[in-house]
């Protein structure tokens, strides 16, 4: 069966993301399986996957029924939803892009991407971000997000897809690489 890219529309997909986002957590994952996998850091309750889909729903990929992949769309009305993602805006205002700092431009977040290790490598993440960028891009200038400087697998995908290294950030006593993906280009 063919994977879907869609916007969420029910509660059963966004369990079904919390279900995905809970087995790929670095904390429930081996140093091996981080390495070849990816895997993703911020730990999030369905209570706030639900609040942030009232505002604007988030991509997914699906495949029988089986959500497999998601990228959370966080737009500047749900970025103080969590502790987190309002610090990494917060963070923003030291980070520039043709010489303005990102906080004053026009931007949109990812709140975390995710793609099941069984569909891994079938181009899912650019499909996903290219739903995203067809959305949103006649309202944001970019598409921005942070990935842990441990997760070397991640940051290929976001190059692969368009990002670009713009600057790091310490969080949580790690360094995040701030990567940002130009529309207007």
């Amino acid at each position: 069966m063919a994977v879907t890219i869609k916007f969420v529309d029910s509660l059963e997909e966004i369990k079904g993301i919390k279900r995905l986002h809970d087995l790929n957590l670095k904390k429930n994952l081996t140093p091996e399986e981080q390495k070849e996998q990816g895997f993703v850091t911020f730990e999030y309750t369905l209570e706030f996957l639900q609040a942030i889909h009232k505002v604007h729903p988030s991509v997914i990929a699906v495949d029988g029924g089986e959500v497999v992949g998601y990228a959370l769309v966080v737009t500047p009305e749900s970025k103080k939803l969590h502790p987190l993602i309002t610090d990494f805006v917060g963070q923003l205002s030291t980070v520039f892009y043709n010489g303005k700092a990102v906080y004053d431009s026009s931007y949109c977040l990812v709140g975390q991407l995710c793609v099941s290790k069984t569909h891994t490598g079938q181009g899912l993440v650019q499909r996903m971000y290219n739903a995203y960028r067809d959305e949103h891009a006649s309202h944001y200038d970019y598409l921005v997000t942070d990935v842990d400087s441990q997760n070397p697998r991640s940051l290929k995908a976001h190059l692969k897809t368009g990002f670009q290294v713009i600057g790091s950030l310490e969080h949580q006593d790690s360094r995040w690489d701030v990567v940002l993906w130009d529309w207007k280009q």
